[in-house]
Parts: structure tokens; C-alpha cells; sequence
């Protein structure tokens, strides 16, 4: 007895140590985007709404980016409405953030940000802050549309220009950079790619962001509006993002 009593010791420690060496971001069932998780977090959020009369997201800055800006307040939603969040949410160990869309619309949505995106892109923007304090001036490249640039990375110790793997087609998409310093990603391929997937019956003007939106569990982070160009193609807009023309959809 005392030795099945060791043994049962030994697989104890065992699994401890192996949950101790292998963080909640890397295990498989925190990194996949299940839908009935997102299912049970839409009905979560509809059923709060219902008794409350408000969305259950937390406080941001008017300026923060439209897809980023109603972050699902899971303290709002347990234990009453979910007995836990997601097992692959930010808050659980998980690679993602529950987010919001269309918020001011009667049935707001839920959707994801890819957490290790964002972790991309903020590495690369503190490489950028650095030069920018050492040089006082980004190392732009060339303006490809108003307030939009490429840049030389060669500047920034790169090889080659990196790019970003997003959760839509597993592109590697390239960065570019805007007035304010902000690193971006050009989803221009993904968004193509999506028009020609999809139905859609976008004009110039609208924001076709909204077709990756409307047909994936992912919001484009750290992107730009884009419109429809007469060849049906996506075009930069910059114009909606200072405000020289009106959002049409």
C-alpha cells in the first residue's frame, strides 16, 4: 500500500511540475478559437444587456482604435452570466481578447483580437520610439497616401522588413506608419482576398474592413480604413480617418 501510495505521489508532482514549465498561453485548448465560446460569451453579453440596459465592456480612451476600443468586461459576467471566462480568453491564460463591435446597433457583436499580433506590433513600435528619441524623425521610407508611410527598417537593424502573420488567410502582411508614429498593418491582401471569398456590395466610401468583420471571428487590429476602388480592389482611405469624407455603410 505504501508503495502505490508513492506512486500516486510521484504522478502528483509530476503533473504539477508539467503545469508549472508549461504556461496557460502555450497549451492548445487556450490558443484555438472555439465557437461555442464566443457563442456562450454572445449570449452572455445579450442576457446582461437585457437586464441592464448597458454593455458589460471596460473603460477606454475616446481616441483608442474602433476595434480595440469595447473590451469585454468579464467581472461584469461572473459568476451570473458565465460560471468562468474562456478558457482561451487573455483573462484565463488564454491568446485572445474578447472584444465588441457594433456597439451603438441594437445587438452588439463579440469577436477576438490575436493577442500575439498585438504583441508584435508593440514590439516593434518601442524599437520604433527608441530611433524616433535617438533621431527625432521616424526613418520614413516613402508616402503612399495621406498621413500613411512605408518605412526603412533597414534603419531599425533589419534584415529584411518584417511583417505580421494575421488569423485570416496566414498572409504575411507588411507595416506601414502614420503621422502619429503608430505602427500599422496593411491588410490590403487579406481584405482582396475576402472581397473575392465573399458577397458583398460595397461602393467607394464605404470602410471595407467590415467584410473580414462580418465573416470572422477577428477584428483587424492596429489597421486603417480601407474603401473599394473602381477595379473593386482596396484602396488606402485616410481621408475617413481625418475626417474629409463620411463613413457610407
Amino acid at each position: 500500500m505504501k508503495k502505490f501510495d508513492g506512486i500516486i505521489i510521484m504522478i502528483l508532482v509530476t503533473f504539477l511540475l508539467t503545469g508549472c514549465l508549461y504556461p496557460s498561453e502555450q497549451r492548445v485548448e487556450n490558443q484555438v478559437p472555439y465557437p461555442d465560446q464566443l457563442m456562450s460569451v454572445q449570449q452572455a453579453v445579450n442576457q446582461y444587456k437585457a437586464d441592464t440596459g448597458v454593455l458589460p465592456i471596460q473603460n477606454r480612451e475616446m481616441d483608442t482604435p474602433v476595434y480595440q476600443k469595447y473590451p469585454v468586461d468579464f467581472r461584469q459576467l461572473v459568476p451570473r452570466y458565465l460560471q468562468n471566462p474562456p478558457g482561451n480568453s487573455f483573462e484565463n491564460g488564454g491568446v485572445y481578447q474578447y472584444v465588441l463591435v457594433n456597439v451603438e446597433e441594437d445587438e452588439a457583436e463579440v469577436k477576438l483580437i490575436d493577442l500575439s499580433v498585438m504583441r508584435e506590433i508593440q514590439k516593434l513600435q518601442m524599437e520604433l520610439n527608441q530611433y524616433m528619441r535617438k533621431n527625432d524623425l521616424a526613418p520614413i521610407d516613402e508616402m503612399i497616401d495621406t498621413g500613411l508611410f512605408t518605412l526603412k527598417f533597414d534603419k531599425l537593424k533589419y534584415k529584411e522588413a518584417p511583417t505580421v502573420r494575421t488569423p485570416y488567410f496566414g498572409n504575411e502582411l507588411p507595416l506601414l506608419i502614420d503621422n502619429s508614429g503608430q505602427i500599422l498593418i496593411d491588410y490590403r491582401m487579406d481584405i482582396n482576398m475576402a472581397l473575392q471569398q465573399f458577397d458583398h456590395s460595397y461602393s467607394y466610401g464605404d470602410d471595407i474592413r467590415d467584410v473580414l468583420v462580418k465573416n470572422y471571428p477577428f477584428v483587424p487590429v492596429f489597421s486603417i480604413p480601407y474603401t473599394i476602388n473602381e477595379q473593386g480592389e482596396p484602396d488606402y482611405f485616410m481621408d475617413l480617418v481625418y475626417g474629409r469624407v463620411e463613413q457610407t455603410n
